[in-house]
């Protein structure tokens, strides 16, 4: 069966999104449901992974703080920002994670060059990130880089949940509630931060167009299912 592709016009609440996750990765393990995309947007929220540092936690009562079994550490949802589950048979794609999670990054990458930004990943860094030379060297003389997409998956008998979120036009203030990803010598940025007039579906099909080179191993190109 193809991959379905689902997207979600209206903010998504988390627990009822988590729950249609666990649903559906009982179906694709039993054999009864295809794999699938969910393209969503949460309302403003933070989550916590299971390696979450709780001094990492700056301002608990912000938002509703969700706790959660995924890889990762604290990170934050809401609006403006597309959120990618990806439920998929990892069993059928070589059992290894490490693998899978490369493939992840390298779709948000292949996705972000659709608007011609270079998406980089960094040894001890989960995510995307994105070198921003107009702003100050960091003390030690480096770069200054912010994290554009945030990555996070947990494996069911080897069905894959939660997945991936790129920030399109979030309010980047609400990321000050945290330490994302625990990383406190960068920032945060967006594709409208970095000054593209992007949109969610815009995002969308970016992402539609270079799933099959990055993570898809079948023959059926995505289709779409509103």
């Amino acid at each position: 069966m193809a991959v379905e592709w689902i997207t979600s016009t209206a903010p998504v609440a988390y627990d009822a999104a988590l729950a249609a996750m666990e649903q559906r990765v009982a179906g694709i393990r039993a054999g009864t449901e295809a794999e699938a995309i969910w393209l969503l947007e949460h309302p403003p929220l933070y989550t916590a992974g299971t390696s979450a540092n709780e001094a990492d936690l700056k301002e608990p009562d912000r938002f509703p703080v969700h706790r959660t079994r995924r890889g990762g550490q604290f990170t934050y949802h809401g609006p403006g920002q597309r959120v990618a589950y990806v439920m998929l048979d990892v069993a059928a794609r070589g059992k290894d994670v490490r693998r899978f999670v490369e493939q992840l990054e390298a779709w948000v990458i292949a996705a972000l060059a659709e608007f011609n930004v270079t998406g980089e990943v960094r040894e001890g860094r989960v995510g995307v990130w994105v070198t921003r030379p107009e702003k100050p060297l960091l003390p030690d003389g480096t770069p200054r880089e912010d994290k554009i997409a945030a990555l996070g998956v947990q494996m069911r008998k080897w069905v894959s949940f939660h997945g991936l979120s790129i920030n399109v036009e979030p309010d980047l203030s609400h990321f000050d509630g945290i330490v994302p990803c625990g990383i406190s010598d960068h920032g945060v940025t967006s594709l409208v931060d970095l000054g593209l007039p992007v949109t969610l579906g815009d995002v969308d099909v970016a992402l539609k167009k270079t799933f099959a080179s990055t993570v898809q191993s079948f023959s059926n190109p995505p289709g779409q299912t509103n």
